[in-house]
C-alpha cells in the first residue's frame, strides 16, 4: 500500500505528515525531516512505499492555521497500541482547543486517576501530532512540560488555540 508524505510551511515551522492510501494520518510533526516522521512509528508499522505528494489532511492543517481550529478534528488517523493507549488517543481528540488539561485531569478523564505516568506515556507515544492534540496536556502546575516537537511549538499552539496574540 502506498503512503504519501507531504511537508507544509506553517507559522510554527515546517509541518510534515504521513498518510496512508485511505487518507488516514499515520504520523505528523513540525519538521521537514521524513526520517523523524517515520521514526515516530514502531518499526513494524513503518510503511515501505513512501512517496512525496499531496495529502487530504493538508487542507485541514492549512484551515487550522487560518483559524479554523476544528478543522483537524475529523481527519482520520491510525495508531497502533494497547487498549489504554487507544482510549487515551481518543480522549486527547476530545480536549477542546483553549481548554488544556493537566496530566492528572487527563488520567482522570481516562477513568484512571492514579495513572498519571500512563497518561504522560500516551502523549509521548502519539504519532499524528496536531490531529491527536497531545499538546493540550500540561503539567499539574500549569507549566508546559515536554513536547516531541519542542516547547516553543507547544506554546505557540496553545496560544493560538486560546486566541492569544502571537508575536
Amino acid at each position: 500500500m502506498m503512503t504519501t508524505i507531504q511537508t507544509l510551511d506553517t507559522p510554527d515551522g515546517p509541518f510534515t505528515l504521513l498518510a496512508d492510501a485511505e487518507g488516514r494520518v499515520l504520523s505528523s510533526g513540525w519538521t521537514d525531516d521524513p526520517e523523524r516522521i517515520l521514526g515516530r512509528l514502531r518499526a513494524a508499522d513503518r510503511p515501505h512505499d513512501v512517496r512525496a505528494g499531496e495529502t487530504e489532511a493538508a487542507a485541514a492543517v492549512r484551515a487550522f492555521y487560518d483559524g479554523d481550529l476544528a478543522a483537524i478534528d475529523s481527519v482520520p488517523v491510525v495508531q497502533h497500541g494497547t487498549e489504554l493507549r487507544h482510549a487515551g488517543w481518543a480522549a486527547l481528540r476530545r480536549i477542546a482547543p483553549g481548554e488544556p488539561l493537566s496530566y492528572t485531569e487527563f488520567a482522570t478523564a481516562l477513568g484512571r486517576p492514579s495513572a498519571v505516568r500512563a497518561a504522560a506515556s500516551i502523549c509521548a507515544r502519539n504519532a499524528p501530532a496536531l490531529f491527536v492534540p497531545c499538546h493540550r496536556v500540561l503539567r499539574g502546575d500549569g507549566s508546559l512540560g515536554g513536547f516531541a516537537w519542542g516547547v516553543e511549538v507547544k506554546r505557540a499552539l496553545l496560544a493560538r488555540e486560546a486566541g492569544a496574540p502571537l508575536s
